[in-house]
């Protein structure tokens, strides 16, 4: 039951991209004030659960283990190396392929005849590309997250979909333009997210063989560390590339403020 429950909130928020993908067509300019105050409030879910919650569990778990020095060491290891990984997969995607290089709608339309039908499906098929390699870290994480403790794993699948919904227009929206094909740009968009739970079955299917305490502190370390990093190189700078930050940032403690309660009540 707990596998399912960790499965599906990992499935909820791939799909997410298929939100994104829709809302392309059905409006004609990007909410930015709507997007900034979300993604800002994603972050802000985020890192406070990830510093205040995941953290200390994993720190809790690994010093219980391995005694305080090496345990905190060990901690900080994996949550570093969390960030590392994440930094890296950043750094190999192309910049203008990043699913993170952000898209409005009306530009697209605007320029579509300019850049040509070729060149707009490149766009749009490399997007896709870049989101499915990106989001097998953040699948795993969703997935180790929810199957340790479904109240994170809800809250942290609520907030990698809402970060999820502008990588569905990157992808969608180009293809839509060359192609003319709504279910073509669709299918790609939700193609892209199912990379999530793809990321989630195999990572927990290799690490399962040799799951302990230990693994596991430093696996939910590793999480911390990449949901930090999410947070604070992707979705804030995107956020600002909306050209609303003040609003990113009221989203962000809001976003806190929320999963603070939340975890208080849910306690």
């Amino acid at each position: 039951m707990r596998f399912l429950t960790a499965f599906g909130l990992t499935l909820f928020a791939g799909l997410a991209t298929g939100i994104g993908g829709a809302l392309a067509f059905f409006t004609k300019k990007t909410n930015t004030k709507f997007l900034a105050v979300s993604l800002g409030f994603s972050a802000g879910v985020m890192i406070y659960i990830s510093l205040v919650e995941i953290f200390q569990d994993a720190k809790v778990t690994l010093t219980s283990a391995l005694g305080n020095t090496a345990g905190y060491w060990a901690v900080l290891g994996g949550f570093f190396g969390g960030i590392l990984l994440i930094a890296l997969i950043d750094k190999i995607i192309p910049k203008s392929e990043n699913p993170h290089e952000m898209i409005k709608i009306e530009d697209i339309n605007m320029h579509s005849s300019e850049l040509g039908k070729h060149r707009l499906m490149r766009a749009g098929l490399f997007t896709a590309l870049a989101v499915t390699i990106h989001n097998f870290p953040e699948g795993l994480a969703a997935f180790m997250s929810a199957y340790q403790d479904p109240k994170l794993g809800i809250a942290i699948a609520i907030a990698i979909a809402i970060h999820n919904i502008p990588e569905g227009i990157a992808v969608s929206v180009p293809i839509y333009f060359a192609t003319g094909n709504r279910k073509k740009a669709f299918f790609y968009s939700v193609l892209s997210g199912i990379s999530e739970p793809l990321g989630a079955l195999v990572g927990f299917g290799l690490l399962l063989p040799f799951m302990n305490d230990v693994v596991f502190g430093i696996i939910f370390a590793a999480i911390a560390g990449i949901m930090v990093f999410i947070s604070v190189d992707e979705l804030l700078p995107s956020a600002r590339e909306y050209g609303e930050s003040h609003l990113s940032i009221y989203g962000m403690i809001a976003g806190m403020a929320v999963m603070a309660v939340s975890l208080v009540l849910l306690a």
